[in-house]
C-alpha cells in the first residue's frame, strides 16, 4: 500500500483514535488503536525534523539580535540550542541522511551533484556548531561579533539546505527505492530515534525547543503576525 493510500486509510477507517497534546509544548502525538502512535514515513520523519531545525534557527535569530545589542542573552539558552543541533540534527538526523539516503542516490547515480553539496554542507555545519558552542558564553566585543557571524552563517546555509532536501531530494527517494524498502527505512529511522533519545524521541525534542523559545519570549506564534 502506497504512503498516501495508507494515510488515507488510517484517517477514514477510524484507526487514528486520539490526538494527544503534549503539555506546554505545542506538540501533538497522534495515537493509533492498539498501538502507541501512527506510523510515520521516512520522508515525513525527516521533514518534521526540519521543522524542529527551523524552530532552533528562530532561537538562533533571536540570539543574534540580542548579541547585536538589542536585548540580554543568557548564554545557556544559546548553548542548549547548539547542543540540540549537535545531538539531534547533526549526530542523528544528518547521520540518517548520510548512512541511508545519500548512498542510495549515489548508487543510482541520481542527484549526485546535489548530494555532494549536501555532504559538504553537513561538514561545514558541524564546524560552525563547534564554533558556536565554543563562543556561546563570549563576553568580549570581538568574540560576540564572531559568534554573531557564526550564527548568521549557519542560518544562511541551512535554510536553503533543508529547503532543497524537502523539495528535491526527499520526493525523489520514491523513485529509487521500492515501496518495501521505503517502509523499512521508516522502521530503521524510528528504531534509531528511540535508541538515542528514549521513548519521547522527536516529541521530547519539540518540548525542549519550546522551552528555549519561552525563555526568549518567542514561543507565542501570534507574536510573528504583522500588525
Amino acid at each position: 500500500m502506497q504512503e498516501k493510500t495508507r494515510r488515507d486509510f488510517l484517517l477514514t477507517s477510524g484507526i487514528v483514535s486520539a490526538t494527544v497534546m503534549i503539555p506546554g509544548s505545542g506538540a501533538f502525538a497522534f495515537q493509533e488503536k492498539g498501538s502507541e502512535e501512527v506510523e510515520v514515513s521516512p520522508t515525513e520523519d525527516l521533514m518534521r525534523e526540519h521543522g524542529l531545525l527551523n524552530r532552533v534557527l528562530l532561537v538562533y535569530e533571536e540570539s543574534a539580535r540580542r548579541l547585536a545589542g538589542k536585548g540580554d542573552l543568557d548564554p545557556k539558552v544559546l548553548a542548549e540550542a547548539a547542543g540540540i543541533i549537535r545531538n539531534f540534527i547533526e549526530n542523528y538526523h544528518e547521520k540518517l541522511e548520510e548512512d541511508h539516503l545519500f548512498p542510495r542516490f549515489e548508487k543510482a547515480r541520481k542527484l549526485t551533484e546535489l548530494v555532494a553539496v549536501l555532504r559538504q554542507q553537513h561538514q561545514a555545519g558541524r564546524q560552525i556548531t563547534a564554533q558556536i558552542l565554543q563562543l556561546a558564553a563570549a563576553k568580549s566585543a570581538a568574540d560576540r561579533q564572531k559568534l554573531e557571524a557564526a550564527i548568521a552563517a549557519f542560518i544562511r546555509m541551512y535554510r536553503p539546505h533543508e529547503a532543497r532536501e524537502d523539495t528535491v531530494l526527499f520526493p525523489a527517494l520514491h523513485w529509487i527505492v521500492s515501496p518495501h524498502e521505503f517502509d523499512a527505512l521508516g522502521d530503521d529511522f524510528e528504531k534509531k530515534e528511540h535508541e538515542l533519545f528514549g521513548k519521547e524521541g522527536f516529541e521530547g525534542m519539540v518540548v525542549k525547543v519550546g522551552d528555549l523559545e519561552k525563555q526568549l519570549g518567542i514561543f507565542d506564534l501570534a507574536k510573528f503576525t504583522p500588525k
